[in-house]
């Protein structure tokens, strides 16, 4: 797990953003790889709940790529708003993370935590969908651990983290098109509004200047 292998060609690392950037801007491929997005979120909205001392009650995920996170807890107060305002940046920040260890040629640690954080995910599902959606998710990662080599390991991995670092940006503009349509009366971003009385769009800005920071950030990392 603590392996490191060697960096990626500039050639294979611009493949593999080309290819995260083709499963964000597909519509058709969005529609499924848009639950990996989902599974961030929650598990955003999860580990932060743990973090502040939030009891979680359990995660679903749902097959219009929705998804509900629990805990109980202090209904207002720092760790309330940390805990909502951890899902859309949550994708972005897992995402910036991955670049770190792939900057670093760990690229086997890489998938080994991501195989963690699936697994503490899944003892959380409260449904059948989210259960079929964090397994199939985890067998995909489990099988590029297990028979990929160590290049394609780092090759997986770079996929991966572009494809975060791009679909989290996407997701706070489908926020922001749905609350325009009025289709997202409560959002984390109206929810955040009513614990600190700043207006929803606000915590969209919010949003969005996070996550292209943590791209900006991450680019930099896997490009240098």
């Amino acid at each position: 797990m603590s392996a490191t292998v060697p960096d990626l060609s500039p050639a294979l690392l611009w493949g593999s953003a080309a290819a995260a950037a083709l499963l964000v801007g597909s519509p058709a491929a969005w529609r499924l790889t848009r639950n990996v997005v989902t599974i961030a979120h929650e598990g955003a909205h999860g580990l932060v709940a743990a973090a502040v001392g939030r009891r979680l009650a359990g995660i679903r995920l749902h097959s219009d790529t929705s998804g509900l996170t629990v805990s109980a807890g202090r209904p207002t107060g720092i760790g309330m708003v940390l805990t909502c305002a951890a899902g859309y940046t949550g994708p972005a920040l897992f995402g910036l993370g991955a670049a770190a260890l792939l900057a670093a040629g760990h690229a086997v640690g890489l998938l080994w935590v991501l195989l963690t954080l699936l697994a503490l995910l899944l003892v959380q599902i409260r449904n059948w969908y989210g259960l079929w959606s964090v397994l199939a998710t985890g067998g995909i990662v489990f099988a590029a651990t297990w028979w990929l080599p160590p290049a394609g390991q780092a090759l997986f991995g770079a996929v991966a983290t572009w494809f975060l670092l791009l679909a989290a940006p996407r997701a706070v503009l489908e926020l922001h098109g749905a609350r325009r349509r009025r289709a997202a009366p409560d959002s984390d971003a109206d929810q955040l509004a009513r614990l600190t009385r700043l207006p929803a769009a606000l915590w969209v800005g919010f949003f969005l200047v996070v996550d292209v920071g943590a791209l900006a950030l991450g680019a930099r990392w896997l490009i240098s």
